[in-house]
């Protein structure tokens, strides 16, 4: 099953007097189960992919299909629906709430997506091993401790499928590899499939598939391992 599939898709961000071709014609598609890092030099493409793959972002041309439903705008119903129930986001920066807790802030996704589950959350925060910190403020946790958090928030929905923008950037070398360890168990024992861009070429092994970018195409697209 596709889990994510692009058909020549191409996004052009267009300024006063220039247009950036930011993605060229691109085929790309995931299947369930798999763990892909989109790498590349920074303005090749890798983070326009991930937004344009998800819905976050529509291409300027091609089609884009999540969960073998086609996409028709980021405003879609379908879309809408599935980032409920069916898709989780880490980005850089945990943007959580300031003033929730720990567990407040992750039962929040269960209340948007309408379905609203306390063990859910615990089971979560466990599987990210924040459970114990479930009564404290974003302010009295690390860094690592805060992006652990963002991503329970993320998964307890149980969702098909993880995209990550850069999820250890703020993060120092220790924090990020406990990080992308996080995000190979959940591949493997969860069998989530992840999309995760990075520039750290380090990061490779704990992935599946690397999707190289170059100047908006794919430059090269390796199985790692199955």
């Amino acid at each position: 099953m596709h889990i994510v599939e692009l058909n020549k898709v191409s996004k052009d961000y267009k300024g006063s007097t220039l247009v950036t071709h930011a993605l060229q014609s691109v085929d790309f598609s995931v299947t369930e189960g798999e763990f892909v890092m989109i790498t590349g030099a920074s303005g090749s493409g890798k983070t326009t992919l991930l937004y344009v793959a998800s819905g976050l972002e529509e291409p300027t041309e091609g089609t884009v299909s999540i969960l073998e439903q086609p996409i028709i705008g980021k405003n879609d119903k379908r879309l809408t629906e599935l980032r409920k129930t069916q898709m989780g986001f880490v980005f850089q920066f945990y943007n959580l709430l300031p003033n929730l807790t720990v567990f407040e802030n992750v039962i929040l996704a269960c209340v948007i997506s309408g379905n609203v589950q306390t063990q859910a959350v615990l089971d979560a925060l466990a599987t990210v091993g924040m459970l114990d910190s479930k009564d404290k403020y974003p302010s009295e946790l690390s860094g690592g401790m805060q992006q652990r958090v963002a991503i329970a928030r993320a998964i307890v929905n149980q969702p098909k499928i993880l995209f990550a923008d850069e999820p250890t950037g703020n993060l120092d070398s220790q924090n990020s590899l406990q990080i992308l360890e996080l995000f190979q168990k959940l591949n493997q024992e969860f069998k989530t499939t992840i999309i995760l861009v990075t520039h750290n070429n380090d990061f490779l092994p704990y992935a599946t598939r690397n999707v190289l970018l170059k100047d908006g195409k794919i430059a090269h697209d390796e199985q790692i391992r199955i």
